[in-house]
């Protein structure tokens, strides 16, 4: 696995996630797609977001819900493959298609991308 480096610290990525929205957090989009929310292409259209008042739902959901713990390594890429392998993590759709609902999430994302394409664009 190539070295993927994050140009922004653990402490800025966790906060994009709780606090950004679905057009820059995979997590983001998965949740809101599994809770129901409705995406819509806002700005030129190329982005996709569950807008002002899907983002602060989806917010709040965490806020009450979600939870973040991390174990310090100096080169985490190199156990990220066998973590995914030998656990069940049904959200992590990256390197887990032996999971059993990564077809049936994959496929929620798309409808709702889908959805969104054919519906105007959002202030």
């Amino acid at each position: 696995m190539a070295n993927r480096t994050s140009t922004q610290n653990l402490r800025k990525r966790v906060r994009y996630h709780y606090r950004g929205n679905a057009a820059g957090s995979t997590l983001r989009l998965t949740l809101g797609c599994l809770l129901g929310l409705e995406l819509r292409r806002v700005g030129s259209g190329k982005r996709m977001t569950f807008c002002q008042v899907g983002e602060a739902a989806l917010s709040q959901w965490m806020a009450d819900n979600a939870r973040v713990c991390w174990v310090e390594q100096d080169e985490p890429w190199t156990s990220e493959s066998q973590i995914i392998s030998q656990f069940d993590l049904p959200l992590n759709l990256d390197q887990n298609r032996h999971n059993a609902f990564h077809s049936r999430l994959k496929e929620l994302r798309a409808q709702a991308r889908q959805r969104a394409r054919e519906l105007p664009i959002s202030s």
